[in-house]
């Protein structure tokens, strides 16, 4: 098991290369890459390995990688990754149809080869539109990973559930999928309007115990990064949730 910390939920810390020095500490030796620590690769890649940090994941949108293939795959190489991921699409971008989906589902799958030429492999995360029915009642996480065969998905299951989807399901549906498993917990309604209504791994509704056993069988090569949208503390977050994981991945052995 790889325990990582998407770093976007730090992104109000005040000094990211500091910030490396602090994640030991936690039992936190993995992050995962966003677009607000590509700046300059090499000296985040010093300060990585400097405190014994390994980044195996990242975000690269994916208007970027087909604008300059070339300069993803070079922040890829110098940060160490081996899994890469499309994050997101703003509303305005997404499709409205199924035929717009398998055409989003076509260049994710020729980002996919092109990443699988260089030995890392691609997919998409998805956040809750991809489960929000379309007009004629089929699912866009469904066309995407029925159209593009090559990607891998990196599964938020929080999100499912604001998606009104069932997260077991699907992780049940499309366990040879998946690759990365976003572990972020919802707070009860009414509560954490600040944060967004999330909460911190442990203190929220979501039954990550059954969720992780579920994921835990449905491979044994899964990527489990941590992450909060909006946490008021994200020092306090990340060193509670890493805590809470370890605890949970601990119930799961039976």
């Amino acid at each position: 098991m790889t325990l990582a910390l998407q770093l976007y939920s730090m992104r109000e810390h005040a000094d990211q290369i500091a910030l490396l020095a602090e994640l030991p500490a936690m039992g936190i030796r993995h992050v995962e890459g966003y677009g607000g620590v590509y700046a300059d690769p090499a000296a985040y890649r010093a300060a990585m390995d400097a405190n014994g940090i390994a980044m195996p994941t990242g975000h690269m949108a994916l208007a970027d990688i087909e604008a300059d293939f070339a300069a993803t795959m070079a922040i890829v190489k110098t940060m160490g990754m081996s899994r890469v991921f499309a994050p997101y699409l703003d509303e305005k971008d997404r499709p409205t149809t199924a035929k717009g989906y398998e055409e989003l589902a076509a260049r994710l799958n020729a980002a996919a080869k092109l990443y699988a030429a260089e030995g890392i492999s691609f997919g998409w995360h998805n956040h809750d539109f991809e489960f929000v029915a379309l007009a004629d009642g089929s699912t866009p996480m469904d066309i995407l990973l029925g159209k593009a065969p090559d990607m891998t998905w990196e599964a938020d299951l929080a999100w499912i559930v604001r998606g009104r989807r069932d997260p077991m399901e699907y992780v049940k549906m499309y366990g040879s999928r998946l690759s990365c498993i976003h572990v972020k917990d919802i707070a009860a309604d009414g509560t954490n309007v600040d944060e967004d209504g999330w909460a911190d791994l442990g203190a929220g509704t979501m039954d990550w115990a059954a969720l992780l056993q579920a994921c835990r069988s449905a491979s044994a090569d899964l990527i489990y990064a941590l992450e909060h949208d909006k946490p008021s503390d994200p020092i306090a977050y990340a060193r509670t949730s890493a805590a809470a994981f370890t605890t949970l991945w601990e119930k799961t052995y039976d």
